[in-house]
């Protein structure tokens, strides 16, 4: 696992890091069924290079950094949808990484010739993703900070030692958690760093409610091991606003990687708008651009060093990102 002071020797190189962009909906769109409770991390069990080729794709697109597909694969869920053992579950989650690592190698023979650095996020995902009950959007859920350990420890465990780059605690929506889970790295995992993005209620407030000066208060406590903060899995019109909040309490780079733009009922489960990489291949393409030059622009201006996509976007969206900043080199 990188340093944090090996990280921050890489954004002083690299004026903003690139993330990949959505991978179960990515797969969707690429054919697969997801109907299934751990997403992504089911096609992880069954059909790995698929996968794989999605990483591949976002590093040829321009990405930086591929996030594994273990967002939904808490060795507890593995456990009661897959029937796995804790040692198969972990075993599992490992395998997201050397997936990941194997695009990695792919990507410096076949695309950067290793001129650009690549790295690997090891995803956790909120108690609320085990929940599938949308409840990662409010954060509507309480447990025992021992209990929330006991549910992060075996996945964190697993993605460390299978080689993870860094940890991305990702669309974390509950500050109990976010205590719990950061007490969880001192405590435990000493040497790893982590990024930490979350979901929100508005601009100024976590999903559950918590303040941003709350959220960013247990934050600085944990700054050794935290190299950037922000938001994921949010609408892409509200980055801006909701980073110039955040950016009143925290001096660390800030991460954004919001979703598409479409709006997603959890009643039917289907999406409802225009899908970001469809219209980045269409006649509104040089519009949607624009937009979104427009929107990264803000971004930055707001402190964001670390750019990705969430649900919906894809390796188009991601090239445009890529392209967007080559330009303002």
């Amino acid at each position: 696992m990188l340093s944090k002071d090996a990280f921050e020797s890489l954004l002083e190189m690299v004026d903003t890091l690139i993330a990949d962009g959505a991978l179960a909906t990515e797969l969707e769109a690429r054919g697969h069924d997801l109907n299934h409770p751990l997403w992504s991390a089911k096609i992880l069990q069954d059909e790995p290079s698929s996968i794989e080729q999605v990483h591949l794709d976002y590093f040829a697109a321009g990405a930086y950094i591929a996030i594994t597909a273990s967002y939904q694969a808490a060795t507890e869920g593995l456990t009661k949808h897959l029937g796995l053992s804790e040692v198969d579950g972990k075993d599992l989650i490992k395998r997201s990484v050397d997936v990941a690592r194997q695009a990695r190698d792919k990507a410096y023979v076949s695309v950067t010739g290793r001129n650009r650095p690549l790295l690997i996020a090891g995803s956790v995902g909120p108690y609320g993703a085990f929940l599938s009950d949308g409840s990662e959007y409010t954060g509507a859920y309480q447990r025992t900070s021992e209990q929330y350990m006991d549910f992060h420890r075996p996945r964190i465990a697993a993605l460390i030692d299978a080689g993870a780059d860094l940890l991305a605690l990702e669309t974390m929506p509950n500050l109990d958690e976010i205590k719990a889970l950061l007490e969880l790295l001192r405590s435990e995992f000493p040497s790893a760093i982590a990024w930490l993005s979350c979901t929100v209620k508005d601009f100024e407030h976590l999903a559950d409610g918590s303040s941003w000066a709350d959220v960013l208060d247990v934050v600085k406590q944990h700054d050794r091991q935290i190299v950037s903060f922000g938001i994921n899995c949010v609408p892409m019109a509200i980055v801006t606003e909701t980073l110039g909040s955040i950016r009143q309490f925290t001096s660390l780079p800030l991460i954004a990687y919001p979703n598409s733009g479409e709006t997603w009922d959890a009643v039917s489960k289907t999406w409802h708008g225009k899908r970001a990489e469809d219209i980045l291949n269409t006649e509104e393409r040089d519009a949607a651009l624009s937009k979104l030059s427009a929107e990264l622009e803000g971004w930055t201006a707001n402190g964001v060093r670390l750019v990705g996509g969430c649900c919906r976007t894809g390796p188009a969206y991601v090239r445009a990102c890529r392209n967007h900043f080559e330009r303002r080199c």
